[in-house]
């Protein structure tokens, strides 16, 4: 496989929002985007990770409820940490990475515990990229659903995502099928995730998070960076003038029932309050048996109860 070019991509710039790699020489001459059941798609290009993608999650949720009508999300691993065979920018080993996420939880506002990178290390963010591509060849819904265990896992609960029980544990809770995950995993997945690195490539793709708004005809609008959900909304609308949001739900059983997991700020953008007042109602619905909630060192993680 081919790998980015010598650089930190751990040490995410929290004032750009960017998990980067150095600049790439490729000039970006039209999107390929295939035509789709819906008016727009959107190529992201994550990685599981990148800790400025962990912090847009609240938007992008957002936006899939608001757009999701005529927004199709079409996700890209693109190889965010290959191995530790580099020295660059302070980071050289995984502890060095320790207090830069406890720092990027805070600008964020979304909870990462940084100690994974002391207690049990990664070694390389290609493993779980695979597996992602691997839950894709099953089914687009439950592969993001695992990529959000994923996540969780590694950036809340300190579970080194790079190993293959807590691959299986995450296809496992997202409904996947687990012997044709393990089989794919090992086999056409690679070539899917190599091909996400070559279109990442051929789009001057340097950082995490960059999405890239398509229409049918051609246009694109890319945001590169962790942005708010204005500069989003933005996009959309450059693309599709007219387009009207989709009023959701906003109480709390909806909210849930759509997305099964949910940090408090996440919580509270979805209903639009304070995260104040989300965390007085987050606190009474555990009070009353409702939720269940995972702590965090840096913020705390909601859930049905019995979840």
């Amino acid at each position: 496989m081919t790998t980015p070019l010598d650089s930190n991509p751990l040490l995410c710039n929290i004032e750009t929002g960017i998990c980067e790699t150095p600049a790439q020489e490729n000039n970006v001459q039209t999107i390929p985007v295939e035509k789709g059941s819906k008016p727009l798609k959107l190529l992201y290009f994550t990685d599981p990770i990148c800790s400025s993608c962990w912090g847009i999650e609240p938007q992008l949720r957002k936006l899939k409820l608001e757009y999701g009508h005529i927004l199709e999300v079409e996700y890209h691993m693109g190889g965010l940490l290959p191995d530790w065979s580099y020295n660059s920018g302070g980071i050289s080993k995984p502890s060095d990475v320790a207090h830069h996420w406890d720092e990027v939880s805070l600008h964020y506002d979304m909870p990462i515990d940084g100690d994974v990178w002391l207690e049990d290390p990664l070694d390389s963010s290609y493993p779980p990229s695979i597996a992602l591509k691997a839950a894709q060849l099953q089914d687009n819904t439950k592969a993001v659903a695992m990529l959000r265990m994923m996540r969780e896992m590694v950036f809340l609960k300190k579970k080194n995502i790079t190993k293959w029980e807590f691959i299986e544990q995450a296809g496992n809770l997202a409904g996947l099928e687990l012997n044709k995950l393990q089989n794919d995993f090992n086999n056409t997945a690679k070539l899917s995730f190599q091909q996400d690195l070559d279109l990442a490539k051929s789009l001057s793709v340097r950082g995490f998070p960059t999405m890239f708004f398509n229409d049918a005809l051609g246009n694109s609008e890319r945001v590169y960076g962790s942005k708010p959900y204005d500069v989003y909304q933005t996009a959309i609308k450059k693309l599709v003038p007219q387009v009207d949001r989709f009023a959701y739900a906003r109480d709390w059983q909806s909210l849930f029932g759509v997305y099964p997991t949910m940090t408090t700020r996440e919580f509270a953008e979805l209903s639009e309050i304070s995260k104040t007042y989300a965390n007085v109602i987050l606190n009474d619905l555990l009070q009353q048996g409702l939720l269940s909630c995972y702590q965090c060192k840096n913020g705390d993680l909601w859930m049905l109860s019995g979840k």
